[in-house]
């Protein structure tokens, strides 16, 4: 039966698509450290060579997309590998301080091998939720000022693309909550440097993970 005759008969209607705010969360790419260290805020860390390389590969990948803004963390590993985007596009990138990696306080710089050891460690990687780091900031803060990042960007952009460069912890809370998972299933989510995941959120709806932890090939 033609399309035409369902609808008269009322059997489908066409429902028009709502407003979509779209996030494109880019985790920086490589550091000389990456894997080594907590290096936190701290200041002075740059992109290996092969972070450099991530940097291009993600500024070609985000060719074609139409975005409405560009967002960073205020470190240099996220601004360093925003900058390639940038010049593709000929976009200027708003420095977030909500993109900021955790503040890991006492523990920033510390060898991981090193925190590893530590009985406090199996808490971070079982109870996050439970966890605040010496002198640092928790995981319900860093997961609560990224919900509110994203609450403010469906303000701005309702019906648009941002792309946020920011750092793997971040990420990953924002993500947890985007698929509606408890907090302490943080560390089950992957996310490596200079990949890219997508969260949408309809207008009247509930965030939509499309994609998470991709470092090549089209986006959704």
């Amino acid at each position: 039966m033609p399309i035409g005759t369902l609808v008269r008969r009322g059997y489908a209607r066409a429902v028009p698509s709502p407003k979509t705010l779209r996030v494109l969360l880019v985790r920086h790419g490589q550091t000389p450290t990456t894997g080594q260290v907590l290096p936190g805020r701290a200041a002075g860390l740059h992109l290996s060579e092969h972070g450099r390389a991530q940097a291009e590969a993600v500024a070609q990948r985000l060719t074609g997309v139409k975005l409405a803004a560009l967002h960073t963390s205020p470190l240099e590993r996220a601004r360093e590998t925003a900058a390639p985007t940038e010049a593709a596009l000929g976009m200027t990138a708003v420095v977030d301080p909500a993109l900021l990696e955790c503040d890991f306080g006492d523990w920033t710089g510390e060898q991981l091998s090193k925190l590893a050891r530590l009985k406090e460690w199996r808490i971070v990687q079982s109870a996050p939720s439970t966890f605040r780091f010496p002198n640092g900031e928790s995981f319900v803060e860093l997961q609560a000022r990224m919900i509110g990042l994203l609450e403010r960007l469906r303000l701005a952009h309702s019906a648009g693309t941002v792309a946020c460069f920011s750092h793997a912890d971040p990420i990953k809370a924002l993500l947890t909550h985007a698929v509606g998972n408890h907090l302490d299933h943080f560390q089950r989510m992957d996310v490596g440097t200079g990949s890219i995941s997508v969260i949408d959120w309809p207008a009247g709806g509930t965030p939509i993970v499309r994609t998470v932890n991709s470092t090549q090939g089209p986006l959704p």
